[in-house]
């Protein structure tokens, strides 16, 4: 194995970029750019009945949103491709052979009832299910009988009896499995398609891979391709094991949770930051040194290291992510929030889709506003909601406000101001909530509270001055009318 560091991303094509993958390429980018190594993306698309046709596309989107680039893949090729599985075939079949003739493999032509049969005795007499080795040791003869009987075999690996296989986890230390608890696994199915294990050990060996950085999830797998580069006669590669994701109740997640939000298109069809996805996938089970919590991809690179990587499960905290997405959204051009904003805008009806200069205008403003506040961009549907209907329903807190002895003398000083403006300015306003006050003595909170309630219906918000210089002189009054 060279000195060069070498690690990979290699994702199945069945669906959208999960949360947990995200996490795993997160974790294989920032090591290769700690150590200066290369990163590799390859398509593990040996499972023909569960790919979708679009998702690598899609995968490869996700990844990009988030930053995360590769140096060899499906689309930039390289010296060790091609890098999709099902391209690799007629290697993996001279792989294959080579066992087969060492007699380290066999054809298997147990049928999938016998199986089955097989495994529910075995779970009556209360032990673990594996494979009983019934073809381990077929003669010639035997073999063409059940072939004769139109029976096609798949090809099992010969695991050797009676061995430990330890792993020497950079995450989770020495890890040890006994061999006879695994039972003779399958590595080509009956099409001699390759089955997972056999496929990422073959193509981890050829492309030089020299850490495997994936999820606990993996961990099982692991002594089945560590014996077959033990059968091979190959070096095997650092193995790493990050913790499981657990959701936000501290248990473990599965595709269907619905306390989560679980896939990385997801989040960027609600408007969050990529960076500040990264930011926190990158402190699921991984910690920094010191108390700062806000990194760009280039610091997390700088700072990545295997021994920061934790052993106790993460919990994914999206009350967590959403403040670390306003970090960001804060810190942000107004440009780019604009971006994350106005297509949720757009759906909900608020915006047409083609804005004039001073619509546009309006609305850079209404988002600017909010900015300060803003979680990730669909949150400003909610939060501009009193900016686009006519008329407000107090709830049980503003009605208090607004049952104030001093309020029907305010609101009526501060409409009769309102209706005398030229202009309908933020310093104009102020000047209209300044007459008022004189006019009526009131100051403070028995000023200013009514005003907000009657004007937005809200008892807390925003700059009060922008916020009613954007609803406009005829909302306004209206609204303070219709009190009065």
């Amino acid at each position: 194995m060279g000195s060069e560091v070498r690690v990979r991303f290699a994702p199945s094509p069945t669906g959208h970029l999960h949360i947990g993958g995200a996490r795993s390429a997160l974790f294989n980018y920032l090591f290769a750019k700690s150590q200066g190594g290369k990163f590799i993306l390859r398509i593990e698309d040996t499972d023909q009945a569960r790919n979708v046709e679009t998702a690598t596309e899609k995968l490869m989107d996700s990844l990009k949103w988030l930053g995360i680039e590769w140096d060899e893949s499906v689309d930039v090729g390289g010296e060790y491709g091609p890098y999709s599985c099902m391209e690799r075939i007629d290697l993996y079949k001279e792989y294959i052979q080579k066992l087969i003739d060492e007699g380290k493999a066999y054809y298997c032509y147990m049928t999938e009832s016998e199986l089955e049969a097989e495994r529910e005795e075995q779970l009556a007499r209360g032990e673990t299910p594996k494979y009983s080795g019934r073809d381990r040791n077929l003669t010639e003869s035997e073999r063409k009988a059940y072939e004769e009987k139109g029976l096609k075999p798949v090809v099992r690996f010969r695991v050797p009896e009676g061995q430990d296989i330890v792993i020497d986890d950079a995450v989770r230390g020495k890890v040890t499995f006994e061999s006879d608890g695994i039972g003779d696994f399958v590595i080509a199915r009956k099409d001699g398609v390759p089955m997972y294990n056999f496929a990422v050990t073959v193509d981890d060996h050829l492309m030089k891979i020299t850490h495997v950085i994936r999820g606990e999830e993996h961990l099982s797998n692991t002594p089945r391709q560590v014996m077959l580069y033990q059968a091979f006669g190959w070096e095997t590669p650092r193995f790493a094991h990050a913790s499981l994701i657990l959701n936000p109740n501290r248990q473990k997640m599965s595709k269907r949770d619905e306390s989560i939000i679980q896939f990385v298109e997801q989040y960027k069809e609600l408007g969050y930051m990529p960076e500040a996805i990264v930011n926190f996938l990158s402190l699921l089970g991984w910690s920094p040194v010191g108390e700062e919590e806000i990194f760009s991809m280039k610091e997390l690179g700088e700072q990545f290291s295997l021994d920061r990587v934790a052993k106790a499960p993460a919990v994914f905290d999206t009350d967590k992510l959403t403040w670390m997405n306003n970090q960001y959204i804060k810190e942000a051009e107004l440009e780019r929030v604009l971006e994350l904003t106005i297509p949720h805008l757009e759906k909900a009806g608020r915006l047409p889709e083609d804005m004039n200069e001073e619509r546009l205008e309006w609305t850079k403003r209404l988002v600017s506003l909010h900015q300060e506040k803003l979680h990730y961009g669909a949150e400003i549907v909610e939060l501009t909601e009193l900016f686009f209907k006519a008329e407000i329903d107090y709830n049980e807190e503003a009605q208090k406000v607004l049952d104030e002895e001093q309020v029907p003398e305010v609101l009526k000083h501060f409409l009769s101001e309102l209706e005398e403006l030229d202009t309908f300015e933020a310093a104009e306003i102020k000047a209209a909530i300044k007459s008022t006050q004189k006019a009526t003595g009131q100051k403070g909170k028995n000023l200013f509270m009514p005003i907000r309630v009657a004007t937005t219906g809200q008892t807390h918000g925003p700059d009060l001055l922008v916020s009613i210089e954007l609803l406009g002189k005829a909302v306004v009054t209206a609204r303070l009318k219709s009190l009065l």
